[in-house]
């Protein structure tokens, strides 16, 4: 037997693909357009967003049953408002010019309502393992989109991935630029992101005719 059920594996599976929380629910769209400029950004936004819902899911399941309902969102919001600090304080120390290039929007993860909605809709109505996985899950796939769009958009827009040339350089015009190619300014402008996710959700509907609702 193995250490998932089929049930518990569609916890992590289905946000990846038929329920997405970016294409799908259409919720966590605002750092999909502003940090997405860059790939290196991209991810550390998700590895920590991964962080604060496994962790907080966790910490929202443990005790929910002790949580008067009336203030119920005012603890979940002290439980990843507590998980974010440590983001960011980890962030400070280890990469502190990343941390100002995400500036505030690592502090908006408090607010990302992907994490509040699990927090409501699975944890406090399941266990810490099943809440565990859903939470990584719903990071996962709110994660790969933000790799995806910053993937292309730090490609097309500045001809480089992670900061390091790929496409051959600008100035000396050599790999693509020789035959003259152009980086597409318009790739690292926070509209691009929107087109990027939206042709991704075009991609997923077409592949899944069942996401297309009658």
């Amino acid at each position: 037997m193995g250490l998932l059920s089929s049930k518990d594996s569609k916890l992590i599976s289905d946000p990846l693909s038929d329920d997405n929380p970016i294409t799908i629910q259409v919720l966590g769209i605002c750092s999909a357009l502003a940090i997405t400029a860059e790939l290196k950004a991209s991810i550390v936004m998700a590895i920590s967003v991964i962080f604060v819902m496994g962790a907080g899911n966790v910490v929202i399941s443990l005790i929910r049953n002790i949580i008067p309902s009336k203030i119920r969102i005012i603890v979940q919001l002290t439980v990843v408002a507590a998980l974010v600090i440590i983001v960011d304080q980890v962030l400070k120390a280890y990469s502190y010019s990343l941390s100002k290039e995400l500036g505030a929007f690592i502090g908006l993860i408090i607010t990302n309502c992907i994490i509040m909605g699990r927090f409501e809709a699975f944890a406090l109505a399941n266990g810490a393992w099943r809440s565990f996985l859903d939470g990584i899950g719903n990071a996962l796939g709110y994660g790969l989109i933000l790799i995806i769009v910053g993937f292309f958009r730090e490609l097309l827009g500045s001809g480089t991935l992670l900061g390091f040339p790929v496409l051959g350089d600008p100035i000396e015009k050599t790999g693509l630029y020789s035959i003259g190619y152009e980086n597409n300014g318009f790739m690292l402008l926070a509209p691009m992101a929107l087109i990027v996710v939206g042709l991704i959700i075009w991609v997923q509907r077409y592949r899944n005719t069942d996401l297309i609702e009658d």
